[in-house]
């Protein structure tokens, strides 16, 4: 127990379990019956573990036997090998002495291995500048595959001496080896240069010799071969590499396509010169693509991408030759060539859209041939030569009108038979043709261009009503000068309509037809400009039979204004040359005219009445005047409600008043209809009855003050246009002579 008390712990925790399991199952009488069959039962149990146990035991016991027996084996072998490596060991130490001489026989043994393979490659070393001969005589004779392959062998001997060389550590000998093959530089530079030649010709070649071009690309096909091994060894790279003559290749291939048509310094900057330059360049672009796609494709490996490569450099040289075109100082012609050329025949069937080229060519992903900005740029350059072109052809245009307006002839006139000139007709046709040429390129130049063409139609229009002025100044020195002068008049009314009815349909899209409001004013000024002067022509010949009224001989019944009506009846069959709208425009004016005249007429304090009678005569004379005059503005197609002649029967009514005291609530009236008349208009025609106190007219002006009127908007204006002459002021000395 003493030597395994694990044993004994055991046997007690066994003991604590059984007792336990016991009390558990035995716990009740009944169950003491089967204390037999449990007894039996743990019995077998207890047998059963036991031979497994022994035979666990057992086969352990084996298993650590076989172990020993291993172990004992394995020490007499290791003890073997001990004794056989000390053996070896003083057998070795007896030998150290001749290992120093097989030091010798290796570095001698080395040499001889290098002197083999010098004697080896001694016959191609003597032979050198032999081959360089034969090697210069073949690139004379333009056998340039077999000029090549020598070269390449020269190379391969040169580069293999120098990899010797530089593995050796002998970087003094490698100046010597440079220099004795020294001619390869100027057989590779031979080479390269018929090569360029060939490549920079190539679009020729290809039609004519392609077996040429096609050596030269073989050629440049093994150079690349052997950049790239070299470069993927990286232990040594010898003189002269990598050589790139792909790059070299490619760079070539563009500098000729460039040099050959894109010089801006040669380039005729006119429009004619231009236009055959950009019609060349678009022939021998699509016919030398035409040949890289149907020829040269075929020629070089599809790596190359050589159409490609073709396209954008034909693409970026165009680019950049249309920039320097451009810094030039180019006429509307050239502009709008290059415009056209380059937004629309360029992507078009006739150049990179053509049927011959596609779908192989395709220039959309390269970007557009002019950048936005320098389209929009150059628009303005060309919306600025437009402009002052136009300016130049409106200038004459007017001088030709003006001259006209002095012909001893009347102005033309239409199948209506009202008057007209080719003014209208002129100047639209300049302004929609620039504009239409315009919507030939963009959107964004024909808007240019119309914006343009409205504003210098409205510095047109401000040179003509100028040109119209001074007309009037000539006429106002001599009437006779011009001799049609209303006709021409007339005949400017219906251009300045012709212009009106015309400027809305100037562009193209019905969208964008937007006329600015300075526009229309100019137009409306133009007009009233030259309604103002036909007036004022009118005035000249009403105003001599105007101050003669109001006077005695007039209220006795003189035919003044029948002589108004004969004047007025006259102009009125000349402004029947105008169409209906001015000629409408023009009866209200004229009528307006009348009216006023006659009303500043009656305002001057020529005339006062006297008594009861002489006011009786006025108002008759004012009614038969108005009525007269009335039904002749009728008569000419001028509807009463738009007369301004209702005025001269207000004041009728103002004068025939018999009480002066009802003089307050009648001018009150008055005043409401014309609402622009004034103190001093009142006073003036109460100054006209003659029989108006002091006190009534201080009623009246006070009434007018208490009641101040507005203008409304529709309302023709009347008396404001009428002055009233200066009260006479009170001398206080008596009227004599001077001493």
């Amino acid at each position: 127990d003493e030597e395994w008390p694990e044993a004994e712990k055991a046997e007690k925790l066994a003991r604590g379990a059984a007792l336990k399991w016991a009390s558990g199952v035995f716990y009740r009488p009944e169950k003491l019956e089967g204390l037999g069959q449990y007894r039996s039962r743990e019995t077998q149990r207890n047998s059963s573990i036991q031979s497994r146990l022994k035979s666990t035991v057992q086969s352990y016991l084996e298993g650590v036997g076989a172990g020993l027996e291993q172990l004992r084996s394995a020490a007499q072998e290791v003890q073997s090998v001990c004794q056989d490596l000390g053996a070896a060991r003083w057998a070795l130490l007896d030998s150290a002495d001749h290992f120093q001489g097989l030091q010798q026989m290796r570095a001698l043994m080395a040499e001889h291995v290098q002197l083999a393979s010098v004697v080896q490659v001694l016959p191609q070393l003597f032979s050198v500048q032999e081959v360089f001969s034969h090697t210069l005589q073949l690139l004379h004779g333009q056998h340039l595959l077999e000029a090549h392959a020598e070269l390449m062998m020269m190379e391969h001997l040169r580069d293999d001496i120098l990899s010797q060389l530089h593995l050796r550590g002998l970087s003094s000998a490698q100046t010597t080896v440079l220099s004795y093959f020294g001619g390869l530089q100027e057989l590779n530079e031979s080479l390269a240069k018929q090569l360029w030649d060939i490549v920079g010709n190539s679009l020729r070649l290809v039609c004519e010799d392609p077996v040429l071009f096609v050596t030269a690309v073989r050629i440049i096909e093994r150079e690349e071969k052997i950049d790239d091994t070299l470069l993927l060894e990286a232990t040594f790279l010898p003189p002269g590499r990598p050589k790139s003559w792909k790059q070299k290749f490619y760079q070539v291939l563009r500098e000729a396509i460039t040099g050959a048509h894109f010089h801006a310094t040669g380039v005729d900057a006119e429009g004619p010169g231009l236009a055959r330059h950009l019609a060349t360049l678009q022939k021998n672009i699509v016919s030398e693509l035409r040949v890289v796609k149907d020829l040269m494709v075929q020629c070089v490996p599809a790596h190359y991408n050589i159409l490609s490569i073709c396209t954008t450099t034909y693409h970026q040289a165009l680019t950049s030759h249309l920039q320097d075109i451009l810094q030039e100082d180019l006429d509307k012609q050239a502009l709008f060539l290059l415009l056209e050329w380059a937004l629309r025949v360029y992507h078009s069937p006739e150049m990179m859209g053509h049927p011959d080229l596609l779908p192989e060519v395709d220039v959309s992903a390269l970007g557009p041939l002019m950048s936005p900005e320098l389209v929009d740029q150059t628009e303005r350059k060309y919306v600025v030569k437009v402009k002052a072109s136009m300016l130049e052809w409106l200038q004459r245009t007017l001088e030709v009108e003006f001259k006209e307006w002095f012909r001893e002839e009347e102005p033309e006139t239409d199948h209506q038979g009202f008057f007209q000139s080719a003014l209208p007709v002129i100047v639209m046709q300049m302004l929609s043709e620039n504009i239409r040429v315009a919507s030939l390129i963009t959107d964004s130049l024909q808007q240019k261009v119309y914006t343009m063409a409205l504003e210098e139609l409205e510095a047109f229009l401000g040179r003509l009503r100028e040109a119209l002025v001074q007309c009037g100044k000539e006429h106002q020195k001599d009437r006779t000068v011009p001799k049609y002068y209303i006709s021409y008049l007339l005949a400017m009314l219906n251009n300045n309509l012709a212009l009106s009815s015309s400027v809305s349909s100037l562009h193209p899209n019905i969208a964008c037809r937007e006329v600015p409001a300075s526009l229309w004013a100019a137009l409306d000024r133009t007009q009233k400009k030259t309604c103002q002067l036909l007036l004022e022509e009118l005035l000249l010949d009403l105003q001599p039979l105007c101050l003669q009224l109001p006077s005695r001989k007039w209220l006795s019944g003189s035919q003044l204004v029948s002589s108004m009506c004969e004047v007025i009846d006259k102009y009125a069959k000349d402004f029947s040359r105008v169409r209906k709208p001015i000629f409408k425009l023009l009866l209200a004016e004229s009528e307006l005219l009348v009216a006023s005249q006659y009303l500043r007429a009656l305002m001057q304090k020529k005339m006062v009445c006297k008594s009861t009678e002489e006011r009786g005569q006025l108002c008759d004379r004012l009614l038969q005047d108005a009525t007269q005059l009335r039904e002749l503005f009728c008569g000419l197609g001028l509807d009463g409600s738009q007369q301004s002649l209702e005025a001269v029967f207000a004041l009728r009514e103002l004068i025939s008043l018999k009480d002066p005291a009802l003089l307050s609530l009648e001018v009150l009236g008055f005043v409401t209809k014309y609402p622009d008349i004034s103190d001093e208009h009142i006073s003036t025609l109460l100054d006209l009855r003659g029989d108006v106190s002091k006190e009534v007219r201080h009623v009246v002006l006070e009434m007018m003050a208490q009641h101040p009127q507005v203008l409304p908007d529709s309302y023709r204006p009347i008396f404001s246009t009428i002055l009233v002459p200066a009260p006479e002021l009170p001398f206080c000395l008596r009227k004599g002579k001077c001493a």
